[in-house]
């Protein structure tokens, strides 16, 4: 029996299937792979390549944290934010990265720590999002959009 799979955040619904095979998801304790009869399971997630595994074919999305649930076959992934490959603007990944490089490498004062911690968070999604877009460029991934 496949599983169910909701992808949500709080700005709208990502994916909502019930033929998923294998769903493999990047955690704060690592990446795991959730499979038909996986335990059950809560768990953090990090900032990372999601990838939904469906009738033999690849999903990748990115995760930007959030929290996993995985409940008699049924996963539910609420994340802080998250999008599908072709979503993502790669020029525009690329200047976000560039720009938070600037601020994590310029800042020195106590003062900016915290500027400095959503500069790197921004860094690591910026990074995160270019490498899972040009990892499935011209794969013939399918978009969720009509």
């Amino acid at each position: 029996m496949p599983l169910k799979l909701s992808v949500v955040t709080a700005e709208r619904e990502i994916s909502s299937r019930d033929d998923v095979q294998r769903l493999i998801v990047p955690t704060t304790e690592g990446q795991i792979t959730v499979l038909p009869g996986h335990a059950a399971l809560m768990a953090s997630l990090d900032i990372g390549e999601m990838i939904v595994v469906a009738d033999g074919r690849q999903e990748p999305m990115v995760v930007h944290g959030g929290f996993i649930q995985v409940l008699r076959d049924e996963v539910t992934v609420l994340a802080d934010a998250a999008e599908h490959v072709d979503e993502i603007d790669e020029a525009r990944a690329e200047a976000a990265r560039d720009r938070a490089q600037a601020r994590v490498e310029g800042q020195v004062t106590l003062q900016e720590a915290l500027d400095i911690a959503r500069a790197r968070q921004s860094l690591i999604r910026a990074q995160v999002r270019i490498r899972v877009r040009r990892k499935h460029r011209g794969t013939g991934v399918p978009s969720s959009e009509p």
